[in-house]
C-alpha cells in the first residue's frame, strides 16, 4: 500500500516516493520514486516505544461504520497504534500528513533501528492477524486490508528488496525532503519552523553517514548511482540557496547564526556524500536493478491487490498497446490524411508556450477545466479552494515534469496545494530544451491539468479529506490514485470536453501510450530480463517518445517497478464503471458513479468495487501475508 499517496508529490511521483506515491514524471504524472514522490519513505523506519497519541485526536468524528463488538474496538486500537508507529518512525511522513509532533526528528536508518523496526512490524502482523475479521464492519474490513498490505510491503522492502543497501538516492532525498516539508507550507510561525529545521539539520550528517555504511557497491545497480548524482546538485543548491532565503526574515540573530552553522554542515555533508557516490560507487557497482518476478508480484499485490499472473498482465498490456497505437494512427489521419502520424503529432507538440510563459499558461487552463466539471456535470468538487501553480523544487526536477503536492489530510492550518511544473534548466542547449517543452504543448497542458487537478489528483485529494476513517485518509494505492487521474484524461474527452478536438484527442492517446509503455517496460525489466537500453528503445519505438524523455522514463522504471499502475488502474475503473452501468441500467448516472468512487478514499479498486456494488469485502491476506492467488 502507499502511505498518503495522494498528499505527496504524487508523483505524480508521483504520483513523489510513494508515491514511492512520491512525485511524478512526464506529461502530468506524479513521480512515485523513493526519493521523490512521496511519503513512500515509510519503510525507512527506526523503532522507539509508540505512544497512541498523534492520531487519537484526529480519529474523533470519523464517519466510517464501526462495529460495536470487542473485535472492532481491538482493531481500532491497533490501527491507531500503527499510524502512530508510522509517524514516529518516519517523521517526514508525519509532517507531510499534517501531524507536527515530530517536526524536529529525522528517521534513524541504522542497522540497529532497522532490526528493531522489523521486529515491531512482525508484532503488528501478528496482532492484525489475531483480529476476528468476520466480526468487523465492512468499512473496518476495508481498512484492515489497507493496513495489512502496508505492513507486508514494509517487510518486503526491508527483508527482501533491501533498497536500503542498493539505492544511494534514498538517503540524500530523505534528508532534503525532511527539510522541504518544513518550508513548503506555513503551518506554524516561521521562527518555530526554523527551530525544527535546525533540529533536523543536526541529524542530517549522521543520516548520510548511515547511508555510506549501509550501501553495498556489490548490490547497487550502476543506474541508481546515475540517478542519485543527477538529483544531488539540486539538493545541495536547496541547502545553499533555498533554505537561507526562506528564513532570512527571522529576527532572532542567535537562531539564524545557529541555522547558518547547521545548514553549512548539511550542504557539506551532501557534497561529501556526492563524493562518496562518485569515488566509491560509480564504476564499481555491480548490482542488478530487476526485482525479479516473485518480488514484483508480491509488491504489486501488497500495494494494489493485483492478482493477475505476469503472463496475464503482459497479454492484457500488449492488447491495450496495439489498440492505442491503432487509435493514434486513426486520429492522426483524421487531422491530416496524407501525413505520417508521427509528423502530425510533432506538428502539434511543437506548438507550446515559451519556457518563461509556462506557469502562466498552466494557470489559464485550470478554471476552464474546473467549470466544465461543474457544469457538465462530471463530479462534485467538494471545495472552492484552488491549487497554486509553481515551479518544481530544484531537487525534484531530475525525474519530474509535473506533479501535484497537496496538504496532509490531518493538516489543520496550512491548507494550500501546489501544482508543480518543471521548467527547462538554464544551461540546457536549445535541442534539449525543445524536447522538454514538447511535453508542455497546448494539448499537453490541458491533458496534464486534467490529470493533476480537475477532475484528477486535486479533486481526489479534496474528497480524501472527507474519507470515512483516518486509515482511509492516510493509506491507499497508486492504481486508484494514478488510475483515476489517467482515467479522467480519456473520460473528459469522451464526455465532450473541447467538443471532439482531434488534436487534443491525439495528445491524450499519446499520453496513454506513455503510460502503456511504463506498464510493459516495468514488467519486462523487472520480470523478463529487458535491459535499460532496450527499455529506452521501447519507449521510442512503441510509445513515440523523444529520446531524452524515453531515457528519463526508463531510469524511473529501474526503481519504480510497479509504474504500470496508471494503465492498470484506468482499465480497472473502466471495468467497474461498465459493471455499475449494467447493474443500474437507465438509473446509471456518471456523476453519481464518480462521487461514489471518490468518497471511498484511494484504496485498491477491488475494495472500492466491493463497497460500491454492496458486496462482501474479501480478506486478502492470510497469516503469512499471502494473497488469494498465491
Amino acid at each position: 500500500m502507499r502511505l498518503n499517496a495522494i498528499v505527496s508529490f504524487h508523483c505524480h511521483a508521483g504520483d513523489r516516493r510513494n508515491r514511492r506515491e512520491r512525485k511524478c514524471t512526464a506529461r502530468g504524472d506524479r513521480l512515485r520514486l523513493p526519493a521523490a514522490i512521496a511519503t513512500a519513505l515509510f519503510f525507512w523506519l527506526s523503532i522507539v516505544p509508540v505512544p497512541a497519541q498523534a492520531v487519537a485526536a484526529s480519529s474523533s468524528g470519523e464517519k466510517t461504520s464501526q462495529s460495536t463488538n470487542s473485535a472492532g474496538a481491538e482493531w481500532r486500537s491497533i490501527a491507531e497504534k500503527y499510524i502512530d508507529f508510522c509517524f514516529l518512525t518516519n517523521p517526514e511522513f508525519a509532517t507531510r500528513s499534517g501531524v507536527h509532533t515530530y517536526d524536529g526528528r529525522l528517521a534513524d536508518l541504522s542497522p540497529q533501528a532497522r532490526r528493531k523496526n522489523i521486529e515491531q512490524i512482525k508484532r503488528f502482523i501478528k496482532d492484525i492477524n489475531a483480529i476476528d475479521y468476520k466480526s468487523l464492519s465492512p468499512d473496518e474490513q476495508l481498512d484492515w486490508n489497507l493496513v495489512a498490505g502496508d505492513v507486508h510491503e514494509k517487510l518486503l522492502e526491508l527483508e527482501d528488496l533491501q533498497l536500503w543497501r542498493k539505492d544511494p538516492d534514498k538517503y540524500s532525498s530523505l534528508a532534503t525532503e525532511s527539510l522541504f516539508v518544513l518550508i513548503e507550507r506555513d503551518f506554524a510561525p516561521l521562527e518555530d519552523r526554523l527551530k525544527s529545521a535546525i533540529e533536523r539539520e543536526e541529524q542530517v550528517p549522521a543520516l548520510l553517514k548511515q547511508g555510506e555504511a549501509n550501501i553495498d557497491s556489490q548490490v547497487v545497480p550502476e543506474i541508481y548511482n546515475v540517478i542519485a548524482l543527477e538529483q544531488l546538485p539540486g539538493m545541495i543548491s536547496f541547502f545553499e540557496t533555498t533554505l537561507p532565503s526562506v528564513f532570512k526574515s527571522v529576527k532572532d540573530k542567535a537562531l539564524l547564526e545557529k541555522f547558518e552553522q547547521r545548514n553549512k554542515a548539511c550542504a557539506q555533508a551532501l557534497k561529501d556524500y556526492q563524493s562518496f557516490i562518485k569515488n566509491k560507487l560509480s564504476g564499481k557497482s555491480h548490482g542488478q536493478f530487476a526485482f525479479g518476478e516473485a518480488n514484483f508480484k508480491r509488491k504489486f499485490f501488497n500495494e494494489d491487490l493485483a492478482e493477475e499472473s505476469i503472463d496475464e498482465l503482459l497479454a492484457n498490456g500488449e492488447s491495450e498497446l496495439r489498440r492505442l497505437q491503432k487509435a493514434f494512427k486513426d486520429v492522426a489521419h483524421q487531422i491530416d490524411p496524407d501525413a505520417d502520424p508521427l509528423k502530425t503529432f510533432e506538428s502539434i507538440s511543437s506548438n507550446h508556450p515559451a519556457p518563461d510563459k509556462l506557469i502562466d499558461s498552466v494557470k489559464s487552463t485550470l478554471e476552464e477545466i474546473r467549470s466544465y466539471c461543474v457544469d457538465k456535470p462530471i463530479c462534485t468538487i467538494p471545495s472552492e479552494e484552488r491549487a497554486r501553480v509553481d515551479e518544481t523544487p530544484p531537487f525534484e526536477r531530475a525525474l519530474s515534469f509535473a506533479s501535484m503536492s497537496t496538504p496532509g489530510p490531518l493538516e489543520k492550518k496550512a491548507r494550500e496545494a501546489f501544482y508543480y511544473v518543471t521548467l527547462p534548466e538554464k544551461d540546457w542547449d536549445p535541442k534539449r530544451t525543445e524536447e522538454h517543452m514538447r511535453s508542455f504543448s497546448w494539448g499537453d497542458l490541458i491533458n496534464t491539468s486534467v490529470h493533476e487537478a480537475y477532475p484528477g489528483h486535486y479533486v481526489q485529494f479534496l474528497w480524501v479529506n472527507h474519507a470515512p476513517s483516518t486509515v482511509r485518509k492516510l493509506f491507499g494505492c497508486s492504481s486508484n490514485a494514478e488510475g483515476w487521474a489517467h482515467y479522467c484524461e480519456q473520460m473528459m474527452l469522451d464526455e465532450g470536453f473541447h467538443k471532439g478536438d482531434a488534436k487534443l484527442r491525439l495528445v491524450q492517446i499519446h499520453d496513454a501510450l506513455l503510460r502503456m509503455c511504463r506498464y510493459m517496460v516495468g514488467i519486462r525489466m523487472h520480470c523478463r530480463g529487458m535491459t535499460f537500453d532496450e527499455g529506452v528503445k521501447y519507449f521510442i519505438t512503441e510509445g513515440y517518445m523523444e529520446p531524452a524523455n524515453a531515457d528519463r522514463e526508463t531510469k524511473r522504471g529501474t526503481i519504480d517497478a510497479t509504474y504500470l499502475v496508471y494503465t492498470y488502474g484506468k482499465l480497472k475503473i473502466l471495468a467497474l464503471r461498465k459493471e455499475a452501468a449494467e447493474k443500474n441500467g437507465d438509473r446509471f448516472d456518471l456523476r453519481a458513479f464518480h462521487d461514489a468512487f471518490l468518497k471511498e478514499g484511494f484504496p485498491p479498486i477491488a475494495l472500492v468495487r466491493a463497497r460500491m456494488l454492496n458486496l462482501s469485502v474479501p480478506k486478502y491476506f492470510d497469516a503469512a501475508g499471502k494473497g488469494r492467488s498465491d
